[in-house]
């Protein structure tokens, strides 16, 4: 067993967990999990990504070094109030939140860096101890991405001249 788990151990857990209603896909360059049952929308809805290297902006954890990378979750405003207490404010372009993390520390929960503001948090190779601390938030992101999945469903169809 390894440290810390890798990102196709993260992607099996949820495709085992949540079956066809979470696809991976690319966006942006990185690797993601999205929710998309039935592949009903171009993209889908985020439910996690993986930030496997730095870039313009966003070198906060600095992804760069030999095998780390963050595991990043948007995880709705009352958990993310529930683990951290307060969003942090949005930062101007190109710079980071400001919350006191070290945002290079692995596997440590934390805002994430640049869109801590929007309630996401990120953790660094996550150890299987810490992932498992993460599977009850995981289910609340995934529920959150099943509600806008259901309401951008809606807006396309009623844009589409449907019910």
């Amino acid at each position: 067993m390894h440290a810390h788990l890798t990102t196709d151990d993260i992607v099996s857990y949820m495709k085992l967990t949540f079956g066809g209603d979470v696809k991976e896909g690319h966006n942006w360059g990185e690797r993601g999990i999205f929710y998309n049952p039935g592949n009903l929308l171009p993209k889908g809805v985020y439910i996690l990504t993986f930030k496997e290297k730095d870039g313009a902006n966003d070198k906060a954890s600095n992804t760069n070094r030999s095998g780390v990378y963050r595991l990043n979750l948007g995880v709705g405003r009352s958990a993310f109030l529930e683990r951290f207490g307060e969003v942090p404010k949005r930062p101007s372009a190109g710079e980071i939140v400001l919350t006191g993390h070290d945002f290079t520390t692995l596997d440590t929960i934390m805002p994430h860096p640049v869109y801590g503001w929007m309630n996401w948090i990120g953790v660094l190779n996550p150890s299987p101890e810490t992932f498992e601390t993460l599977k009850p938030i995981i289910a609340v992101a995934v529920d959150l991405a099943a509600k806008k999945f259901a309401t951008r469903q809606r807006q396309l169809r009623l844009r589409q001249g449907g019910d």
